[in-house]
């Protein structure tokens, strides 16, 4: 009886300590993919459409995993994007700070999810059959006790352990690290208006949504890898479900195309530079670079009279003025009107992104400030410029 009852406890699976190790790596992997597929991709984004087959997969196994609802976390990261970096992000470290999203990511999930006017205006499109409100919605609880019972039944008591591991997998890799480090540390490939980043570029441990960066680029891409050196996953899940039948990708981010034989501005040109406007920045700011690195002496000397650092300066000056303080706003003004190259570069860069920011102005009243700035930009007498400005009318 004793045996029996021993038996019963240590559960049907017996396996060395590695195998328990592998069988958590896969259930939380499958819980990550998931997530970054279905919640994000799909649901979030609209960037792919679903079978019914692998999307009720997925909406049950994130139930039995991490008692989300697809709803809430839709909405919550609609608002995100909406609002990055603001007063009502979510969850922004640069307004709440790095430390409280990485340790409360999960607490402020939560809180927004009550947040009644983000359901309705951000959850639209999301799941509305009996099992979601019935089930899923309702007693999102049952999953994860129900995930609980079956490790058990399974493993013995190390289930309980596996399942500890599963319960923290997602708040601690989606709402603490992403949301976390993703924009605050790491690299970007393109210059985003908010501080997204990009982790590593393989996207492997949180199914490719270390390319943070990219996605906020063009966040419906169904595609997070954009350089040659990055692997994203996600997408690879993606186009095996593609080739079965199950997937269908409605959009990734456009590949620039250049035609080295144009040499005025088109209407081609403006879609092209409205599509690409982050890799636009991003290439711009290198021009950016290296007028600071030709002028660094002078540069020094005025930044050393306000007080500021060369990295701090080096920061305000790349990045999107809206995003600055005042006070902030003013040192940088005060230190370009002592540099006169580094200043025109300054004001070149913000009238280029006023032109894709004009949505009153037609078509061809855009063609034309483009072409202006172009003109502008070539006569001005910075070597730099000029060669971006050539390029750009490039852009098909």
């Amino acid at each position: 009886m004793i045996s029996e009852f021993l038996n019963l406890i240590s559960g049907v699976v017996d396996m060395p300590w590695w195998g328990y190790v592998v069988v958590t790596l896969v259930y939380t992997h499958i819980t990550i993919a998931c997530i970054t597929i279905y919640l994000h991709r799909h649901s979030a984004h609209r960037a792919l459409e679903l079978h019914a087959i692998p999307s009720h997969f997925f909406r049950f196994w994130l139930w039995m995993t991490s008692g989300m609802v697809t709803k809430e976390w839709t909405a919550i990261h609609r608002k995100h994007h909406a609002k990055c970096e603001t007063v009502d992000d979510p969850h922004s470290p640069v307004v709440l700070g790095i430390n409280r999203v990485l340790t409360e990511g999960s607490e402020l999930y939560r809180a927004e999810a009550k947040n009644k006017e983000t359901m309705e205006r951000y959850g639209y499109g999301t799941p509305d059959d009996w099992v979601e409100r019935n089930v899923y919605t309702k007693h999102s609880a049952w999953g994860v006790t129900l995930m609980m019972i079956i490790n058990i039944l399974l493993f013995g008591p190390i289930g309980i352990t596996i399942w500890a591991v599963q319960m923290i997998w997602s708040p601690v890799m989606a709402a603490g690290i992403i949301n976390g480090v993703g924009h605050h540390w790491g690299y970007r490939n393109f210059q985003a208006e908010d501080a997204s980043r990009n982790i590593v570029p393989w996207g492997i441990l949180i199914g490719g949504e270390e390319l943070h960066n990219n996605h906020h680029a063009y966040a419906a891409s169904a595609k997070l890898s954009n350089k040659w050196y990055e692997f994203d996953i996600g997408w690879l899940y993606i186009r095996i479900l593609e080739i079965m039948g199950l997937a269908k990708v409605k959009k990734v981010a456009p590949k620039l195309r250049l035609d080295t034989g144009k040499t005025r501005c088109d209407i081609d040109t403006l879609h092209a530079v409205i599509s690409h406007r982050y890799e636009v920045l991003t290439k711009y700011a290198q021009s950016l670079k290296v007028t600071l690195a030709s002028d660094s002496v002078r540069v020094n000397e005025t930044i050393a009279q306000q007080g500021v650092d060369q990295p701090t300066f080096k920061r305000w000056l790349l990045a999107d003025a809206k995003t600055l303080q005042e006070d902030e706003r003013a040192k940088l003004s005060e230190v370009l009107s002592q540099t006169e190259t580094l200043d025109k570069m300054y004001a070149m860069r913000e009238e280029l992104a006023a032109i894709w920011q004009r949505s009153s102005a037609s078509k061809d009243e855009l063609v034309k400030q483009l072409e202006d700035w172009c003109h502008r930009a070539e006569e001005s007498g910075i070597e730099v410029l000029r060669t971006f400005s050539q390029r750009l009318r490039c852009y098909a």
